[in-house]
């Protein structure tokens, strides 16, 4: 029987990732050489060949990739095993690490961690910063048990080492100055803010959701400011400087949420023809989403994203 070495079926499976044995040895604290040694002891105790000169690089032959379909298996039933052992050892206790992008802590992570402290007080669970891109790299390194990010941000479903949950289609409203001649108009549409001065990150996945949604409505936003801070965002739009669209999500925790909110000078208005949606996800490591901890985290979660408040008409703040 082959010696199927799970320390040495990593590092190829980082190398089908990473592209490269430098990468790969950075990604693992290793050097080029020790990769390259382990991975010839790789092939040398299955007894095929793994890798073939491309140029000046290598690349995964058919066997390894063969190996590599069996070692997700493996992997997968590993972290099975660690989900049932942990709920034999823990029952009702332990931690649950999560990393969730900034506007998902107060409005979903937020309410499930209090729901959680009533129902399952032994149960413990570590909350991390994380742009929607970045938590995915803090779950496949192991940093978090739970990453909430976007769909259009995250790796395809079929990824064989995550589990996706569907949590939430957040809708994004359109901020405008509370004094915008638009800003009472009947059936707004987003395709009415053609010629609007926009304010949106320089970069990254909000910039991305911004000019995306724009374009779906057949025009190309004008940026007339960059920011990616929900509070300098608004504080532009209250200014007249601009207008932006602004996630449902985002106001849960605080921003615009009081109708009564003296000198905010901003109204908010919720696009009912053509609305524009981002989808959250939850993902975990495949094989793990049994652990009991990390099940009641998903519960509670999948119950804060329930909780959401439906479509309202116009909100204005002045």
């Amino acid at each position: 029987m082959a010696d199927w070495d799970l320390k040495k079926l990593r590092i190829l499976r980082t190398l089908h990732e990473l592209g490269t044995v430098t990468a790969t040895a950075e990604a693992l604290h290793m050097t080029p050489s020790a990769v390259s040694q382990q991975l010839t002891g790789l092939a040398r105790a299955l007894g095929v060949t793994l890798l073939e000169a491309h140029g000046r690089r290598v690349r995964l032959t058919g066997a390894a990739q063969l190996v590599l379909r069996h070692a997700e298996a493996v992997f997968a039933q590993l972290e099975r095993a660690d989900a049932e052992l942990l709920g034999y050892l823990q029952g009702e206790a332990g931690q649950v690490r999560v990393g969730a992008f900034s506007t998902a802590i107060p409005a979903l992570v937020v309410p499930a961690v209090q729901e959680l402290r009533r129902t399952h007080p032994g149960l413990s669970v570590a909350v991390r910063e994380a742009e929607a891109e970045a938590a995915y790299e803090l779950l496949a390194e192991g940093s978090v048990d739970l990453a909430l990010s976007l769909a259009a941000h995250a790796p395809t479903p079929r990824d064989p080492k995550f589990s996706r949950v569907a949590l939430l289609a957040d809708p994004l409203d359109v901020a405008l100055p509370a004094g915008h001649p638009l800003a009472a108009a009947p059936g707004l549409r987003l395709a009415d803010l053609a010629d609007e001065p926009w304010i949106f990150g320089s970069s990254g996945p909000w910039s991305q959701i911004t000019t995306t949604a724009c374009e779906n409505a057949g025009f190309v936003p004008e940026q007339a400011h960059a920011a990616a801070d929900w509070s300098a965002i608004w504080a532009m739009v209250a200014a007249g400087m601009g207008v932006a669209l602004v996630p449902r999500m985002a106001r849960a925790g605080g921003l615009g949420a009081g109708r009564e909110r003296a000198g905010d000078g901003v109204t908010l208005r919720v696009l009912h023809a053509d609305q524009p949606r981002r989808h959250v996800i939850a993902a975990a490591r495949r094989g793990s989403e049994g652990a009991p901890g990390l099940a009641r985290v998903l519960a509670a979660l999948r119950q804060a994203a329930a909780a959401q408040p439906p479509d309202e008409e116009t909100v204005q703040s002045s």
